[in-house]
């Protein structure tokens, strides 16, 4: 798998994450879209996902909140 991500790169997680360890990371890739990784093993490569298909994810999870 090649990571799209350029050396250096910083992560984010939520400001609603603890410390445990158990989130998920969000950055941004060279081409423009994101890759989120887990934050238990941060030496693993992210899943890359192109921006339209972050963008309508995050439009479904809002959608279901109450």
């Amino acid at each position: 798998m090649r990571t799209l991500t350029a050396p250096g790169t910083t992560w984010g997680k939520s400001s609603y994450s603890g410390d445990q360890g158990n989130c998920v990371e969000v950055t941004g890739t060279t081409d423009g879209g994101l890759a989120v990784r887990d934050s238990k093993d941060t030496t693993r490569p992210g899943i890359r996902c192109a921006a339209p298909a972050w963008g309508a994810f995050i439009y479904g999870l809002k959608a279901s909140r109450p």
